[in-house]
């Protein structure tokens, strides 16, 4: 009876809580968006040839890189800036403004590398196609970065979910009327042009439209003063992603095609995992950035030690999950031409042990107005990554060298991020020291225990002696430890 008041009592706090009820409509949607999504990918995989999905990997990782240098990482410092501006509308303006003139600039350059990089006629094709959205995920991103410091991303996941659901039912008539991978991503397209008239229509405020935008003016020393004076955020907003993408081209010249697609189908389940510590994110970095204008700076901690705690339980479940059903999973639904892919997904998802909790304090660096340190530390993993990758290639060629390679970067960024935290007192050395000892000793004897334990047993007892332990341990609960006072869940 205990534990059932104690469950009752904390689902209803639960639902009082305003970070659960503005990130719950974005895990819902964005869980929606990333099945249909899953879903398009599955089909392509299956009806394309894997020379011709690999190409179509290649053009979509090439404009997925220029769209995350494109924004300027202006996304971060607009929500900052937002939040404590006195012409908000002026404000906005600029920043949508520039966001447009950044994807024209950047879709050039997205030609300028496919000429240079690639010799493939059917691959130039692809990334100048794709490329294009450029222009149109620079309008969303701005939109969508409005929605987000406004505290409105409902709006961004009903604008999101209607494009994700277009694009499956799109892959769908593949299997009536097959046609081309050019056809297709000129489809893609045009649904993305559609997602952008759907955000300019619903996602700005009445004072915003199209013929606001266009009169209003934004001067080159305007552009030149932001991007100096923010120049960090440019490194911040495009490493996290070039530190993936990358990984797509260095494959792409020095592995094979069905590593480019073994690669992509780990990246995609792994980006899975990772929707729910990013769309909590979205509204956990506004709300730390409000606790921090506070003089009493103890709500401020509290809650970064409490999501600080969920984001490692996350991780350790997303882990130990793929682990054990990977291999299952994988081949049915890909194919069986896929059936070796299970090994790489495990190695892959070693980043997500630590890929929240850093996110978390990425989060935490930029609120204090430590972003260019972070910037630092973003630019040292792209180093490491690339550089083990280029070396790794040479003497192994095997995909798990990229898999290790991006890990062993997140361990390094992650391990800079504590390091500051803790000269900032925001953590303590004996906090750091105990998330390694946690993961290590909770990863080795999970892999431990599987080798003589059934994985469908072990997962769920597991996951349930944890939950038990965490949640209603009558003596001294995590959730006790850290819970939110009444104040805040208002």
């Amino acid at each position: 009876m205990k534990i059932y008041h104690l469950s009752i009592n904390y689902i209803s706090n639960l639902f009082k809580n305003s970070l659960f009820k503005n990130s719950s409509w974005g895990v819902l949607s964005q869980f929606s968006q990333t099945l249909f999504l899953s879903l398009f990918f599955v089909i392509l995989a299956r009806k394309y040839p894997t020379d011709i999905f690999a190409k179509y990997i290649i053009a979509w990782a090439l404009y997925q890189l220029v769209t995350a240098v494109s924004t300027m990482g202006l996304s971060q410092w607009f929500i900052r800036e937002f939040i404590g501006a006195e012409n908000k509308d002026e404000l906005t303006s600029k920043f949508l403004k520039m966001q447009a003139y950044f994807g024209i600039a950047f879709y050039v350059v997205n030609i300028l590398l496919a000429f240079l990089i690639y010799d493939d006629h059917v691959t130039r094709m692809l990334i100048i196609v794709l490329g294009s959205n450029v222009v149109f995920d620079n309008l969303i991103n701005a939109i969508k970065s409005l929605n987000i410091a406004m505290l409105e991303q409902k709006k961004i996941f009903i604008i999101l979910t209607i494009e994700t659901v277009l694009k499956f039912a799109t892959a769908c008539v593949l299997f009536i009327y097959p046609f081309s991978i050019i056809t297709l991503s000129l489809l893609i397209l045009a649904i993305r042009f559609l997602t952008l008239n759907l955000f300019l229509t619903l996602g700005t405020p009445g004072t915003l439209n199209i013929r606001s935008l266009i009169k209003f003016k934004v001067y080159y020393a305007d552009i030149k003063k932001l991007v100096i004076l923010n120049w960090a955020f440019i490194i911040i907003g495009g490493v996290s992603i070039i530190n993936w993408r990358l990984a797509n081209i260095i494959i792409s010249k020095m592995l094979t095609s069905f590593d480019v697609a073994n690669y992509e189908i780990s990246f995609k389940v792994f980006s899975i995992a990772q929707t729910l510590p990013v769309v909590i994110s979205t509204s956990v970095f506004p709300l730390l950035v409000k606790l921090y204008g506070k003089d009493d700076k103890t709500e401020f901690l509290t809650f970064y030690k409490k999501v600080h705690v969920y984001y490692l339980l996350f991780g350790l479940a997303a882990y130990t999950f793929i682990y054990s059903f990977s291999g299952r999973l994988i081949p049915l639904v890909f194919g069986a031409k896929y059936l070796s892919n299970a090994v790489y997904t495990q190695q892959m998802f070693l980043t997500i042990l630590v890929f929240p909790t850093a996110l978390l304090q990425a989060n935490m660096l930029i609120t204090i107005n430590l972003e260019k340190l972070d910037m630092v530390f973003n630019t040292v993993a792209l180093i490491v990554n690339f550089a083990i990758c280029i070396i790794g290639l040479n003497f192994i060629k095997s995909l798990s060298v990229v898999n290790y390679s991006i890990f062993t970067s997140f361990v390094v960024f992650h391990i800079a991020q504590d390091i500051v935290l803790i000269n900032k007192g925001i953590t303590t050395f004996k906090s750091a020291v105990t998330f390694y000892l946690t993961t290590i000793i909770f990863v080795v004897s999970y892999i431990t225990l599987s080798k003589i334990a059934n994985a469908y047993a072990l997962f769920l007892l597991t996951w349930i002696g944890v939950l038990f332990f965490v949640f209603f341990n009558p003596q001294k609960t995590i959730y006790q430890r850290y819970k939110l006072k009444k104040s805040f869940t208002d």
